[in-house]
């Protein structure tokens, strides 16, 4: 890419997990998403605070063997642009015990809606994402009949 005209949204979402759990589980959806071309994976880390508050900052090549083995594809993928700094503030939030995954990625499928934005003068005023449980919550009371 060559200017901030051809890119489409980019996003970072933070995952976490208890000790212990973030595998390599996640691995085949993240790589179906890119393989389809609907995200690019622009940077990833893996922030961990153990159950003494100390806090582990590891790149996708740093990952243990078995998780890094899930990740391989996705080695490109550390652009630095999650800096130490974005890293600190994950760690502040997390609780003893628990690691985050830091995914920082493009979302290619909407590359060609921003360009068409861009070139009509338009600009992104909100961004929000809404949880999935707020959005069952909204349904059901849609379809409950109104007393």
């Amino acid at each position: 890419m060559s200017t901030t005209e051809e890119t489409g949204p980019v996003e970072l979402v933070v995952i976490g997990f208890d000790a212990g759990r973030l595998s390599g589980d996640i691995a085949p959806a993240l790589l179906d998403l890119v393989d389809r071309e609907l995200v690019r994976i622009v940077d990833l880390a893996v922030v961990g605070k153990d159950a003494a508050g100390m806090v582990t900052v590891l790149e996708a090549q740093e990952l243990a063997p078995e998780l890094a083995a899930a990740f391989e594809r996705l080695k490109g993928a550390a652009s630095g642009l999650l800096s130490e700094a974005d890293l600190d503030e994950i760690a502040e939030d997390l609780a003893p015990g628990t690691t985050a995954a830091a995914i920082l990625y493009e979302h290619l499928w909407a590359r060609r809606f921003a360009q068409a934005v861009r070139g009509a003068g338009g600009r992104l005023l909100l961004s929000e994402r809404i949880p999935p449980a707020v959005v069952a919550e909204a349904r059901a009371g849609l379809l409950t009949p109104a007393s």
